[in-house]
């Protein structure tokens, strides 16, 4: 699709390998969502930031990607992108399907009691608990994210959905 021109920490966790990226693409811009940059010097992350996400695509990616905030728990909260030209909605932790079956026994009761493992892709449930300190949030973020139409879903965590963009966001969030 081209040369990669922006990495991107799209909440409060995704950020520990940003260093290998820069150091792989070093003329990339590097953005961070709300409290990343904190959290990753708390940490001794030295990872270079060039810009913060917020509620405009920025220029440069304006009229490729859309982008919005899903806000819920005051720590956890996580941009979602829509790339225009693919009609492909981009999400990292709100919509996720482990593999309990590539897990230890131990790690597979953990992810069933708090994450998403459902084929097809879940909501995780320790997000869902989060989401719920901010009643409407999570209404309002995947009307959004329904709105745009989707023609496939992308997460960071397990296969992808082999239906429509749409139909998996309602399995998802069902």
């Amino acid at each position: 699709m081209g040369p990669v021109r922006h990495l991107i920490a799209p909440n409060w966790v995704h950020y520990a390998f940003l260093p290998d990226w820069q150091a792989l693409f070093p003329d990339a811009s590097t953005w961070a969502a709300r409290g990343v940059r904190r959290r990753a010097a708390r940490r001794g992350v030295a990872i270079r930031w060039d810009a913060n996400l917020a509620t405009e695509p920025p220029p440069v990616w304006g009229d490729e990607i859309d982008l919005y905030e899903v806000k819920g728990h005051p720590q956890h909260r996580e941009w979602v992108f829509l790339h225009r030209a693919s009609r492909s909605l981009i999400v990292t932790d709100l919509v996720q399907a482990l593999e309990t079956s590539r897990m230890t026994r131990r790690e597979a009761i953990v992810a069933r009691l708090l994450a998403g493992t459902r084929r097809g892709g879940a909501m995780p449930r320790l997000m869902r608990l989060g989401l719920a300190m901010s009643p409407g949030s999570l209404g309002r973020a995947v009307r959004k994210m329904q709105d745009w139409r989707p023609e496939r879903l992308i997460y960071a965590h397990g296969p992808l959905p082999t239906v429509s963009g749409n139909q998996a966001l309602r399995a998802a969030f069902r």
